[in-house]
């Protein structure tokens, strides 16, 4: 199951935050980021934030 771990900047208001849904997609869309699950977007992120997404796989057996 993709995980994805939400990293803010030093000095910027936001905590880290680490989602785990089988169901989300990452997507690009302009300067946005925007995880999705089957409803529709649940979070966009704009460029200019500073954020970081990382993917996280669990490591295969």
């Amino acid at each position: 199951m993709p995980r994805y771990l939400i990293t803010h900047p030093k000095g910027q208001a936001g905590d880290d935050i680490l989602i785990e849904d089988p169901h989300l997609t990452l997507t690009i869309q302009g300067d946005w980021a925007i995880l999705s699950d089957r409803i529709g977007p649940c979070l966009a992120l704009p460029a200019h934030a500073g954020a970081t997404i990382t993917r996280i796989d669990e490591p295969e057996e």
